[in-house]
């Protein structure tokens, strides 16, 4: 139990980084979101090949193509969605849609939720809310259905995960199927790309470190967490990363951030803790 909460707890740090980067790239340099997630893959699946078969000494990739079309579909739409989106308004899609994709499949598959468990929810979803409801408006429509598909395949990525028994190899496959995915926009948007220096090493940092490290912890804890589980600690992301940017980029940490992130991570707690009902 000790070491899932720990692995679990080094994933969300890696997820909120990578939002942080994919913020700091796509609002602070010149880089386009095509050219910005093809990077971001790209330079992933380098690592992840290095790892999985140099380094790890392993034969061949794992992975599959479903898992490498999730991961692109998720990726592109979130890169494309930030740039019309406000940080907190994308955050509450994103995390929305992870929440229904996946407590929704875990329930169809006989999953069952104690009364505690769906308050859990309750208050960690409030608090998510109370978080980003400054600045939430009424968001551009493509933005907003732009994020919300990066939400539901983001779910579905986690859920075809929970099936992984080598979480290198099958993170590495899935990065590698997914370059030249991501190539497709690239090409289409190729009169827009911008390779800003500092965007790209944003991007390779996203790529090497928070996203391929990060979905080999989050590959490797997924088989020890139900689906609710699952969702229910990414939505401590959103409150690291606003923790974080307050900390590296001088935003403001006011009450209100303090009460969400208290809201938030009481709200995962009491899901995590409590035993699941099956079916």
């Amino acid at each position: 139990m000790t070491s899932t909460l720990l692995l679990t707890a080094l994933t969300m740090l890696a997820f909120a980084g990578n939002s942080v980067l994919c913020r700091l790239a796509l609002s602070h340099t010149a880089i386009d979101p095509a050219g910005f997630t093809l990077v971001r893959i790209a330079s992933g699946a380098a690592m992840l090949w290095v790892l999985a078969n140099v380094a790890g000494g392993r034969k061949g990739i794992g992975g599959s193509w479903k898992g490498a079309a999730a991961l692109t579909i998720y990726a592109i739409a979130f890169s494309l969605a930030y740039v019309t989106l406000p940080a907190g308004t994308g955050a509450l899609l994103l995390f929305g849609a992870v929440q229904v994709t996946m407590i929704a499949t875990g329930l169809k598959q006989g999953e069952r939720l104690a009364w505690a468990q769906w308050l859990g929810l309750a208050v960690a979803l409030g608090g998510l809310v109370t978080l980003v409801a400054p600045g939430v408006s009424a968001p551009p429509p493509l933005g907003a259905a732009l994020m919300t598909l990066s939400g539901v395949f983001w779910g579905i990525y986690s859920l075809l995960g929970r099936g992984s028994r080598d979480p290198v190899a099958s993170t590495a496959g899935n990065f590698l199927r997914a370059a030249p995915m991501a190539l497709i926009p690239a090409i289409v948007l190729a009169g827009q790309l911008k390779p800003d220096p500092m965007g790209i090493l944003y991007a390779v940092l996203s790529g090497t470190l928070t996203s391929g490290c990060g979905y080999i912890l989050w590959y490797r804890v997924l088989p020890r967490l139900t689906a609710a589980h699952g969702a229910s600690v990414q939505l401590s992301v959103p409150v690291i990363a606003a923790l974080t940017g307050a900390a590296l980029m001088g935003e403001t940490l006011t009450l209100r951030l303090c009460i969400a992130s208290v809201a938030v991570l009481g709200g995962i707690a009491l899901v995590i803790t409590q035993r699941r009902r099956q079916t």
